[in-house]
């Protein structure tokens, strides 16, 4: 059987350009997945974030059926700065991250669609896309959103997951979903050594999905400044100068913070915020998880 949206085939670059187009008139959404290639410790692939963020988005438009639903070929590189002492790491600079969704984007959009979603599979992307998509959807004039498949579906993680609250690195709800989804992969032999303390994402909000107020369009014109009100100066005394704001900025010496994970510059401590990436390189799965577990159990 060919590969069509009736069959059941959502991937684009599974598609022909005529049922592109087709789909485009029906007005369907498309997922854009954007994970990372970055280390996962000794028992996953480098590409477990890209592929997850994938697999995602293939079984939510085949769920989402009757509803059209286009699932891009993914974005495989991301903001992994902070994993590159591991080794096996690729990242992006946030300017050629930009760069890269602003053009995907725009083609898309050529295309004929006109709503997109970015599917974000790694934490380390997660403030990033929030703030590239108000630039994107006031550059297109699109309207934009994105999400993270592990907030979007936190609660019912929070449900299976059986050593831990929430998604982690390398973790059990990682390495539970790659034993369902591509277990060839995944060397169970190294798991009772994948271990590690637990961590936290650079941004947690609960939000489920996040997207530009302006919701797309032109930007308003500009409006002029109403004038400064007239200074009062009282015969034969000086006015007070006022601090300006660059001269407060400049009192606080910027630096980097300790923490390897953390964007924050400051000279004070770490605020309680700023939280380090572990040690190691994976963390945590505190036991052994084969594919019938109870998270492996939720994505097959």
């Amino acid at each position: 059987m060919p590969n069509t949206p009736e069959s059941g085939e959502h991937r684009w670059n599974h598609l022909t350009a005529p049922a592109l187009r087709h789909l485009a008139a029906q007005d369907a959404v498309v997922l854009l997945p954007v994970g990372s290639t970055e280390q996962h410790g000794a028992h996953l692939p480098t590409g477990v974030d890209d592929f997850l963020a994938a697999e995602v988005c293939r079984r939510a438009a085949a769920l989402a059926a009757p509803t059209p639903v286009v699932v891009a070929p993914s974005v495989w590189c991301g903001l992994a700065e902070h994993h590159m002492p591991f080794g096996g790491t690729l990242t992006l600079s946030l300017s050629t991250l930009h760069a890269l969704l602003r053009d995907v984007c725009r083609s898309i959009l050529r295309a004929g669609f006109r709503r997109v979603l970015l599917v974000n599979g790694h934490g380390g992307n997660v403030t990033a896309l929030n703030a590239l998509v108000n630039e994107l959807t006031a550059e297109l004039s699109a309207p934009l959103a994105v999400t993270s498949y592990f907030t979007a579906g936190r609660e019912v993680i929070a449900g299976v997951l059986e050593t831990q609250e929430s998604l982690m690195h390398a973790c059990e709800g990682e390495t539970s979903m790659a034993l369902a989804a591509f277990p060839s992969l995944v060397r169970e032999e190294e798991l009772p050594q994948a271990v590690g303390p637990a961590i936290w994402l650079q941004s947690e909000d609960a939000s489920p999905v996040y997207r530009s107020v302006g919701g797309g369009g032109p930007p308003p014109p500009p409006t002029r400044p109403a004038p400064p009100p007239p200074r009062r100066v009282t015969r034969g005394v000086r006015p007070r100068p006022r601090a300006s704001a660059c001269s407060t900025a400049a009192r606080g010496h910027w630096r980097s913070c300790s923490a390897p994970v953390c964007g924050r510059t400051t000279d004070a401590e770490p605020s309680a915020g700023c939280r380090p990436s572990p040690d190691g390189g994976a963390a945590p799965v505190r036991q052994a998880t084969g594919a019938n577990s109870a998270a492996g159990q939720a994505i097959s």
